[in-house]
């Protein structure tokens, strides 16, 4: 039995208060057909809903077969409504995009019904409310009517002692009702049947008992017909949903609505893709720093490589390289060594390579594929055979013209092309060498030296931010500059005052010292440079050519030789100081500190992705809860329908992670694509080169943990409010 001792119910709103039912005294029994009317207003659905553990009440008791309500948390009315009480809803609570089939199914998923009766028990329900044509039918197609037989048959198959509807009837035609209210009927033989409606003619000849509310209050309570029995209201039988149902309903809900899967699929694809990006990027440094060691300013650290300079400082001569070619265990010698540490890209269209230009002089080996070049813009290429373009562009490399590069990359130099190809010992080497002949070095050394120099120009007694540019109309020794600098001295006199510039590198220092011969304006710039646009030669000095030769174009200062056998190096180095030379070894300048490198990447890898995790867990969120929020009558509907906040949190779980798995896959599916060179991109492929299936591993770990967060905070968030607050934002 049901029953109801001055029970009221208090409405808080903006500081507001209003009374939905007051000091209300009722009792209900099973096999009661309870109707409440009233008009809009009076209270009835208010009423309704405190019966069915939908809302709460402030005042008096409610008892179910004598036991006290008023001490029930939000999570006891849960369980209340899971054992106990059927909603019937005016606007019918239906997944529109399910089948009939599947909205019955529902609430037996829920209610952990062995899936051996769970066919024949829909099957019959939906024959006895006429809807079997229907069966497989999404509920979004149907009419008013039949949506209504489809909540009924949900209502009634859950099974539970007490049934409550809401105006069933309040948006179907003369004839619908009627069917309707013939069902509820039935179904009250056995069942305690609440109903609201405003049409009391409807179910009058029906009812057992007639409420008539009026301002919350119960104004008549005329029993129509007296029912002896008196029997307690027993659950309903309500196991946990099984692992299984879950499953099912997370991939039915994955693929149900294709849009929000889509959507779904592009957050998760950009979240695998920053992770991925990130991680590998870390994994990459850490690799790095699993070599040797480092150098500041030598990129080749050989432990065969020693570095030689004269006792005087001065330039090499070929009577020097001669000699040194007489020490036995010396291999070869690079006169230019400043290019074995600068890099040079080569660009042809979409493709280009990146790495070091040796003299021709020092190329070792047969020529693979072409032959030797024969003149100065013509070099050979050397590189492992499985590289992409030699593998599969094979004819736009050979024989083909690329554009050299300064080392800033943002400016042509010259054109070269590739006349042979050197296949390197190891097939996979994607850093290649480039064989010039002396005279295409001899260009470049100017070049290198201007871009690996430290400029320094002193300027009344002042070091001023300027560049150099050579130019046929100045003068030896003389200096062309922005008039814009005789502000900084008296009386503006700038003539004839000196100018000191330096440049220096790891391979050598020279200075020269100039004297300002003039001053350029935008009036007199093109006469006295004999170039145009005057904008961009701002902060810029002029100088004689001869003189910016004599600051860049140098020559070797330093060089480096090869030992053919590193274990007697100490031995050349003693001979080639005997010969007047200052010796070293290019290891010396090594730093061995990658444990500590090692350490510090970590470290940062650490910091940067918890970093990440929570950057991308609360834009991730914000993205899928707008995504979900068309999902938000699902799950509010699974919990009317008693899914409690673990079920939904499941379920949940399955969704995103299928969702987010099929992102995962479809970026791996690409970055195998990538590494297979079926898609040539050259800087994902060498970002992933260095990620194994450990980090692959540990990146979906941290995929998955996030979409753990995501269903969780999603689920709390349905929760957050009373079943009745969150009904009322849904509907």
């Amino acid at each position: 039995m049901l029953k109801l001792e001055n029970v009221s119910k208090i409405y808080y709103n903006k500081g507001m208060i209003a009374t939905g039912i007051t000091k209300v005294n009722l009792e209900l029994k099973l096999g009661e057909f309870v109707v409440i009317t009233g008009e809009s207003g009076s209270g009835k659905s208010t009423l309704l809903n405190v019966i069915s553990g939908i809302d709460s009440y402030e005042e008096g008791e409610m008892y179910v077969n004598g036991k006290e309500t008023s001490h029930y948390t939000e999570k006891d009315f849960e369980e209340y409504r899971r054992k106990y009480v059927a909603n019937i809803f005016q606007n019918f609570n239906l997944i529109n995009s399910y089948t009939v089939y599947q909205n019955i199914e529902l609430i037996l998923l829920l209610k952990g019904e062995k899936k051996s009766n769970i066919k024949k028990k829909i099957l019959d329900i939906i024959n006895k409310v006429g809807l079997t044509k229907f069966k497989n039918t999404k509920v979004s197609k149907l009419s008013g009517g039949q949506k209504q037989r489809v909540a009924i048959a949900r209502a009634i198959i859950k099974d539970t002692p007490i049934i409550v509807a809401d105006e069933p009837t309040g948006n179907l035609d003369t004839k619908s009702a009627e069917e309707i209210i013939e069902l509820l009927r039935k179904v009250a033989k056995d069942k305690l049947v609440v109903m609201v409606t405003h049409n009391i003619e409807q179910v009058e000849q029906y009812a057992t008992k007639i409420i008539k509310m009026h301002d919350g209050r119960i104004v008549s309570c005329n029993e129509i017909k007296k029912i002896k029995e008196n029997k307690d209201i027993m659950e309903c039988k309500y196991n946990e949903i099984t692992v299984f149902n879950k499953i099912r309903l997370g991939i039915r809900n994955t693929f149900n609505i294709f849009s929000k899967f889509i959507l779904l699929f592009i957050v998760f694809l950009f979240m695998s893709i920053a992770f991925l990006t990130e991680y590998a990027s870390f994994q990459l440094a850490e690799n790095e720093a699993d070599e040797s060691g480092y150098s500041i300013g030598f990129r080749d650290i050989s432990d065969n490589r020693i570095l030689i300079k004269k006792q005087d400082q001065s330039a090499f001569t070929n009577e020097d390289y001669e000699r040194i070619k007489g020490i036995s265990n010396i291999d070869y010698i690079v006169e230019d060594d400043l290019f074995i540490d600068c890099s040079f890209s080569l660009n042809r269209d979409d493709m280009s390579f990146y790495g070091n230009i040796l003299d021709i002089k020092n190329f070792r080996g047969n020529i693979d594929l072409g032959r030797k070049p024969n003149n100065d813009n013509e070099i050979i290429l050397r590189i492992g055979r499985k590289h992409f373009y030699i593998t599969n562009r094979i004819d736009e490399v050979l024989s083909k013209t690329f554009s050299i590069m300064n080392p800033s990359g943002n400016e042509q130099i010259k054109d070269l092309t590739i006349v042979g190809i050197q296949y390197s010992k190891d097939d996979n080497d994607y850093n290649p060498k480039f064989y010039a002949q002396s005279e295409t070095l001899r260009e470049l050394r100017s070049l290198v030296n201007k871009n690996y120099s430290d400029l320094k120009i002193l300027f009344n007694n002042k070091y001023v931010q300027y560049n150099i540019e050579p130019n046929d109309n100045v003068n030896k020794g003389c200096v062309i500059l922005d008039d814009d600098l005789k502000y900084q001295f008296k009386n503006y006199k700038i003539i004839n005052q000196p100018v000191d510039i330096s440049a220096s590198n790891i391979y050598y220092e020279e200075r020269i010292s100039l004297k300002v011969s003039n001053t350029f304006t935008k009036s007199n710039f093109k006469r006295l440079t004999g170039l145009t646009k005057y904008e961009n030669y701002r902060n810029t000095l002029f100088i004689n050519k001869e003189d910016y030769n004599s600051l860049y174009n140098k020559s070797s200062y330093q060089s480096s030789v090869y030992v053919k056998n590193s274990e007697i190096i100490e031995e050349t180095m003693l001979e080639l100081n005997n010969i007047g030379l200052k010796a070293k070894k290019v290891t010396d300048y090594k730093v061995d500190d990658s444990a500590t490198y090692k350490q510090i990447i970590k470290i940062i890898k650490v910091v940067v992705t918890i970093v990440v995790i929570v950057v991308l867990f609360f834009i991730s969120y914000l993205i899928v809860r707008i995504i979900l929020k068309s999902r938000n009558v699902y799950y509010t509907t699974l919990r009317m329908l008693g899914a409690s906040f673990k079920n939904i949190k499941r379920i949940l779980d399955i969704e995103l992670f299928i969702n987010s798995s099929l992102s995962y896959i479809s970026v791996l599916l690409f970055i195998h694509l990538v590494k297979t060179n079926i898609v040539n991109i050259d800087f994902i492929e060498q970002l992933v080169s260095y990620l194994s299936l450990r980090e692959y591993i540990i990146m979906y770990i941290i995929l998955l943990f996030i979409v753990k967060l995501l269903s969780r905070k999603f689920a709390k968030k349905i929760f957050k409010s009373t079943a009745m607050n969150i009904y009322n934002e849904e509907v």
